[in-house]
């Protein structure tokens, strides 16, 4: 959420923002909501103050035996409080109508955001690792994942549905692999790892900005006021909720979940294997920081680095790209992918994303801290998912596949698979 001045202020970029962003939203509805509450809400301070002076004056005048003033008084309090009704009636409505589009307003983007219009528009900012040519017929993650009994799709949508599946034997070892390493990796980092809720209120999917726009991807248990969180970015930063916290030094939270997504107008997207899923798992990276746009930058530049280093330490070749205004979700200011090659697709694919947020999400859900000043400020938040599987696995798997049909293991990952080297058909 943005402050009400700010938008004032910034009427026309707020609006070119919304446009660039695709989000339905008019700030001039906006605007003219603000000024008729805010009016109404003068209105109704006069009255208050009327009816308390009123209050005041009525036994001054019976002790004064003024019963004439008295009544007269009376008549105007009954006038007052019935115009006092009608006023907060009008007010509590254009209230609730602006708090709406106030909802919808979008975070502004920041000055080196590329512009442009989808994801074809985002720009690389730099490469790592050398993508693989094979001597041999290679396979994708589906071919090999059955050759190997690593996961069952069939049965999988058998029982889940579409864009289901089953992880197996040395599948789910290594799902669970890179989770422990990003784990381990954030731990000696000096973040705070939290395994987090997995239903979540309406108001904290409002407080992170994933609602209301996200409705159509979440879901919801019938009849309560629950969803299932599609990151453990929403519970983390729930976590402090309209509290006061200490950020002399950045609050670093790591956030392992199982996650959920309808993939809701994804129709006929990938798919085919594991790449865009119901059900999933991510290990990511929350920051919530001082109001400083040259602190957040240094911190987004540090999140993007750790998945680096992640996939260095996976030995998968990858690209930054910095992701253009058209590409932003609502609450996201900066925005960083990080795309991992992946043979089948002949293309890298979005593996992780970072995003500075600034103060959208602390106005939201009322983070604060005081400054050296001891004037309470807004936090910034950030975050980063440093491992999201089982989509890593699709790089994991056609990356190091050899030609004998077997799957290399990076060393990173060894430990975690009770020192298995690499991952052969008789071993399922």
């Amino acid at each position: 959420m943005l402050d009400i001045r700010f938008i004032r202020e910034h009427a026309a970029q707020i609006e070119q923002v919304a446009v660039q962003k695709k989000i339905a939203v008019s700030v001039p509805e906006l605007l003219d909501l603000d000024e008729r509450r805010r009016e109404l809400l003068g209105q109704i301070e006069v009255l208050r103050n009327e009816r308390n002076r009123i209050s005041q004056t009525i036994p001054q005048l019976m002790r004064a035996n003024e019963h004439e003033e008295v009544a007269k008084a009376k008549q105007r309090a009954n006038e007052v409080n019935t115009e006092l009704g009608q006023l907060e009636g009008s007010h509590e409505e254009i209230n609730g109508k602006y708090r709406e589009l106030m909802l919808l307003v979008p975070n502004v983007v920041s000055p080196d955001t590329p512009v442009g219009a989808s994801d074809d528009d985002n720009v690389e900012v730099r490469r790592h690792g050398t993508v693989p040519e094979f001597a041999f017929n290679a396979k994708d993650h589906v071919a090999l994942g059955e050759a190997l009994d690593l996961f069952d799709i069939p049965r999988g949508v058998k029982v889940g549905g579409t864009r289901s599946y089953f992880l197996k034997g040395a599948g789910l070892h290594l799902h669970r692999a890179v989770q422990q390493l990003a784990i381990d990796y954030l731990h000696g980092l000096g973040y705070t790892v939290m395994d987090v809720p997995l239903l979540a209120r309406g108001e904290a999917f409002a407080g992170t900005g994933f609602f209301p726009t996200g409705k159509d991807q979440t879901y919801r248990i019938e009849e309560e006021d629950k969803w299932l969180v599609g990151t453990s970015e929403v519970p983390l930063i729930s976590y402090y909720a309209d509290e006061i916290i200490d950020v002399g030094e950045p609050v670093r939270l790591a956030g392992v979940s199982n996650c959920f997504r309808k993939e809701a107008g994804s129709a006929g997207r990938d798919v085919r294997g594991l790449y865009r899923v119901h059900q999933f798992a991510k290990v990511e990276q929350v920051v919530l920081c001082r109001d400083d746009h040259e602190l957040a930058e240094r911190l987004l530049q540090e999140m993007v680095g750790n998945a680096e280093t992640l996939l260095q330490m996976l030995e998968l070749p990858y690209r930054v790209v910095a992701v253009c205004t058209g590409d932003l979700s609502q609450k996201n200011y900066k925005q960083y992918d990080i795309e991992t090659w992946m043979p089948s697709r002949g293309n890298y694919g979005e593996t992780h994303s970072a995003s500075n947020v600034t103060d959208f999400q602390a106005r939201r859900s009322g983070i604060r801290y005081r400054d050296e000043n001891g004037r309470n400020r807004y936090c910034f938040t950030l975050n980063n998912t440093i491992a999201a599987t089982p989509r890593i696995l699709i790089p994991l798997l056609e990356n190091h596949q050899r030609e004998d049909g077997s799957i290399y293991i990076p060393p990173a990952l060894r430990k975690y698979m009770h020192g298995l080297e690499e991952i052969k058909a008789q071993q399922g």
